[in-house]
């Protein structure tokens, strides 16, 4: 495992069944799950959610979010805005495994109208499964320091 035990889930309407599946799968593995909304299927921007849910990692409240939407496109753009957050939308097990092990990415961002159910729950325990190689390190180094550079312009 990963040292990954407590997910925030954020999702837009178009993510909301998926988003509901995932959370139980994760409780049925024994990690604790925490909804950042959407809490229906009602029409709404992704962006409050998502951003909730990567604020909630980057304060330490949780270890990693689970990003659903249409693509996931959405949702991991907005993650990826908020600093700290390295979110990686993917659509296959080997993706998710490797955005974990080289990328130590902390957010993962699926696409309810891409993947399937049984799909989606591979890919999740693909990246949920993977442990960061430590000789990536210098590369992420090099993105907090294009973050912080970022910030000052």
């Amino acid at each position: 495992m990963s040292g990954i035990r407590k997910i925030g889930f954020a999702c837009d309407h178009a993510g909301f069944a998926l988003k509901e599946t995932l959370m139980a799968h994760v409780r049925g593995r024994g990690l604790d799950a925490v909804d950042y909304g959407a809490f229906s299927k009602g029409r709404v921007d992704y962006n409050e959610f998502g951003e909730s849910a990567c604020r909630a990692v980057r304060s330490g409240e949780t270890d990693a979010a689970v990003l659903v939407c249409g693509t996931g496109m959405g949702m991991s753009i907005t993650a990826n805005k908020i600093a700290g957050i390295r979110c990686a939308a993917v659509s296959d097990p080997y993706t998710a495994r490797m955005s974990r092990r080289h990328n130590n990415a902390n957010a993962l961002a699926l696409g309810a109208r891409v993947v399937g159910e049984e799909a989606a729950k591979m890919i999740l325990d693909e990246w949920l499964d993977a442990r960061f190689e430590p000789r990536h390190q210098p590369r992420l180094d090099k993105i907090v320091e294009l973050e912080a550079r970022e910030r000052r312009a």
